[in-house]
């Protein structure tokens, strides 16, 4: 990675997502679907702690997040809002935890980065206890053809300039694949530009 991608990834990016990922929809999203979950609870890529203020009180969080600079924010938003958090700075596909540990899981907006997500969903799968919740909002393929081959196109250059952001992934896939099943699911567009704004949302159960 040169100097100029690494100052990018450092000093740039961080700002840029926690500002991108505070739009209205996501934020209502994340109102609605973060407090069906609580007791110990893994969030997987918790980047500026976005999720933080909605999860029910009394709910432990272990928070997951390769990017220690978003990590800042996160850890301001806890303290502000009074929520029980345990920082990991690691990969979603190598979580320190022991089988069977959370009682649920909250990942949104996260798959599409993961080098393999499939892995770190079978590892989330590993410390989750049986019949746990898992809930989701991910963005990815779209349904409508001329949409998803843009999104073939602009995905070479958007992962780079999006921290490893995927615009072509199907979550809803990979979570079955991965063995859950799906009490809830939402899909369609969300505001903004349809190649990044088709929307998986919902409650996913461990079979």
């Amino acid at each position: 990675m040169s100097v100029l991608a690494r100052w990018y990834d450092r000093a740039v990016l961080p700002k840029l997502l926690n500002t991108l990922m505070k739009s209205p929809e996501m934020t209502r999203i994340r109102a609605q679907r973060v407090p069906q979950v609580s007791g110990r609870v893994l969030e997987i890529g918790v980047g500026s702690g976005l999720n933080l203020p909605f999860y029910q009180p009394g709910t432990k969080v272990f928070a997951v997040d390769p990017s220690e600079e978003l990590q800042v924010y996160a850890r301001e938003v806890a303290e502000a809002h009074g929520t029980e958090v345990e920082f990991a700075a690691v990969s979603g596909d190598a979580i320190p935890a022991d089988n069977q540990s959370f009682d649920a899981a909250v990942i949104t907006w996260t798959l599409c980065t993961i080098p393999d997500p499939a892995a770190a969903l079978l590892e989330i799968r590993r410390v989750l206890k049986p019949g746990a919740r898992l809930v989701f909002a991910e963005h990815g393929v779209s349904p409508d053809h001329g949409v998803a081959r843009w999104q073939n196109r602009i995905n070479p250059i958007w992962k780079p300039l999006a921290g490893g952001c995927n615009l072509n992934r199907a979550p809803d896939v990979l979570l079955a694949q991965a063995g859950f099943a799906f009490d809830d699911i939402e899909r369609g567009y969300i505001a903004g530009p349809k190649f990044a704004t088709y929307t998986y949302q919902g409650l996913a159960r461990l079979m």
